[in-house]
């Protein structure tokens, strides 16, 4: 079974003590060992700290490790992590299309928020170290773009605007997880690729700062990109298997079945829906789309992918 999963924080968790090979926590190479995988590998760059922004994620997640500070370190360290993973043939490094077809568990390298980016030009940098998907922001606003935390929603700024542009000629995949709205609408009114909403969910079914309105949705649908949906606890309105499924039939049956995906956040959340412990428990949220686990499993995000690196998708 074909199996990508647009959002998996497997070296953060690693640098947690958590065993992201060998182990049976929510996901690991060994449960993704059963399918035939492609993840979203995250690169989460951000430095334990305390203030008054981390006592608001406190509130609104309900439990939340502080972190507020972003590094370049960090970053690097972490893609030492993933290319340790391949040195051992364990995993294949994305870097062209070739790669995708590998029989190995295939990583994706995303950075997640661009805060540790000093300008635009610095995407040269991550390309060269294959990383081909960007979120613009994680929860904080930044130089390049306002997040869904965001005190006042400014969008995109300038620089952001040519992070954008630099991105979609560089085939890096734009990613608008944890964006704030204007900047969604910004970023879908500029790109020309399909963009992605790596790990979100839908407004319309629990209010939450997090998750898409109708006009977000709309606008990632008219750049012909895709959504993944999360298992994050808090934005389900039932924190169930049967609330992931339900946000999957709401882009399914109201946008379409070809703009829907998983994007699980796996190793990156503390608690799981009921029912949706695991990566294995892909196989039993397939009995809520019944005739559609092509798409949701692999389809559209390859569709995605294969767009950002300039191939033609029939």
């Amino acid at each position: 079974m074909k199996l990508i999963d647009l959002h998996e924080d497997l070296a953060y968790s690693n640098q947690q003590g958590i065993d992201v090979i060998d182990g049976d926590h929510q996901s690991s190479l060994k449960l993704l060992s059963n399918f035939d995988s492609l993840v979203f590998a995250s690169i989460f760059p951000h430095v334990n700290t305390r203030d008054e922004r981390s006592d608001l994620l406190t509130s609104l997640y309900g439990s939340f490790t502080p972190s507020t500070t972003f590094s370049f370190e960090l970053l690097i360290d972490q893609i030492k992590f993933y290319l340790y993973l391949e040195r051992k043939g364990l995993v294949k490094i994305v870097r062209s299309a070739k790669d995708l077809n590998e029989p190995r568990t295939k990583l994706l390298l995303s950075l997640e928020g661009a805060d540790a980016l000093r300008d635009y030009i610095d995407i040269y940098l991550l390309r060269e170290l294959n990383v081909r998907n960007l979120g613009l922001t994680w929860n904080y606003d930044n130089k390049f773009a306002s997040s869904c935390m965001s005190g006042k929603d400014y969008g995109l700024t300038s620089e952001g605007e040519e992070l954008v542009k630099l991105a979609n000629s560089l085939g890096v995949i734009v990613d608008l997880a944890h964006a704030g709205k204007r900047t969604v609408l910004e970023v879908a009114s500029i790109t020309r690729k399909p963009v992605i909403v790596s790990h979100g969910n839908m407004m319309k079914l629990k209010m939450h700062r997090r998750n898409l309105d109708d006009e977000e949705i709309e606008a990632v649908v008219k750049t012909k990109g895709v959504i993944g949906i999360t298992a994050i606890v808090s934005t389900l309105r039932e924190p169930t298997i049967q609330g992931v499924a339900e946000n999957l039939r709401y882009v399914g049956e109201s946008y379409g079945w070809e703009y829907v995906s998983l994007g699980t956040d796996f190793l990156g959340i503390k608690e799981t829906p009921q029912g949706f412990e695991n990566v294995m428990k892909v196989k039993e949220l397939l009995k809520f789309v019944d005739g559609h686990e092509e798409e949701v499993l692999w389809k559209n995000a390859m569709r995605v992918i294969m767009s950002n690196m300039g191939y033609s998708v029939p």
